[in-house]
């Protein structure tokens, strides 16, 4: 089925001096303009190209990547903004894409940029953006574990921390206090359900919480270890920068779980980094 807004996988039909003709099911036939043509292609051949309707209303192809497709989020750049909305670049050389005032939950500016969601207007049949997430948001009530593994997209930034779309279906929050890392709206990452309030609203952790929290990184400290011949360069003065880039995770974690694995015989601290001991050491 060929899904406009999407990139699909066509197959070449027609060759002509201007471009080519991908075979679009129902829709009939769409252009590939030869500045966006593979080098090689011939009819018969099969490749990958976005479709969109251009501003005659003509189904064409292009080999660009969008940043968002229809049904993603993207984090674009306002072009523009005239009567009828403002403009985002999403990839597309040929093609802004519109983000209609009646889509944008504050007025957009140009230069401004924003996450948007892309759609398929039901009545024009136009893909769009908006920046109403709200509507796009499971309406019942999440029902999540604590101490999930969940994919998170940042939305936007508060004087809290940060909001975040839970598996692109419920807003969660995480507080400042639960920041580590470089967060940026736009960055999709791995967290975890750290509270689900009586009134459904989500905290959210960039790391297991709890004693879960401490296992979890221990393993991952001796797995490393192993795998760089019983020697990380990293103790309880490292920088948090290069604490976060080895386990995401924050500095006082970090060092309260090599000072446990420290108790327990199974590492050393030293000047330098952190060492493993070896099972007959720590037999002796």
């Amino acid at each position: 089925m060929i899904k406009v807004g999407q990139i699909n996988h066509l197959e070449v039909v027609k060759q002509t001096e201007f471009g080519l003709f991908l075979n679009a099911g129902e829709y009939g036939s769409a252009l590939l303009p030869k500045r966006f043509v593979p080098e090689g292609t011939e009819v018969g051949q099969s490749i990958d190209a976005f479709l969109y309707f251009d501003s005659d209303n003509q189904l064409v192809a292009t080999t660009e990547t969008p940043i968002a497709q229809v049904g993603e989020w993207g984090l674009m750049t306002i072009q523009g903004v005239n009567s009828i909305g403002a403009f985002a670049s999403w990839g597309i050389k040929e093609k802004d894409l519109l983000i209609p005032f009646s889509e944008q939950r504050g007025r957009l500016r140009e230069g401004q940029e924003i996450l948007i969601y892309v759609y398929t207007d039901k009545a024009s049949g136009r893909i769009v953006g908006t920046t109403k997430f709200n509507k796009l948001m499971d309406q019942t009530p999440a029902n999540y574990e604590i101490n999930q593994s969940v994919d998170l997209l940042i939305a936007e930034r508060s004087d809290l921390g940060y909001k975040a779309i839970v598996e692109g279906a419920h807003w969660g929050m995480i507080f400042t206090s639960d920041v580590f890392g470089k967060l940026f709206v736009g960055k999709r990452l791995k967290g975890y359900i750290k509270a689900i309030r009586e009134d459904g609203k989500i905290d959210l952790s960039l790391q297991k919480i709890g004693v879960a929290k401490m296992d979890d990184l221990s393993s991952k400290i001796l797995e490393l270890l192993e795998k760089k011949g019983g020697f990380l360069p990293l103790n309880d003065k490292s920088s948090p920068e290069a604490i976060f880039s080895a386990f995401r995770t924050s500095k006082g974690t970090y060092k309260k779980t090599i000072g446990g694995l420290y108790k327990q015989g199974k590492l050393v601290i030293e000047k330098e980094g952190i060492r493993l001991v070896e099972n007959n050491e720590s037999n002796d």
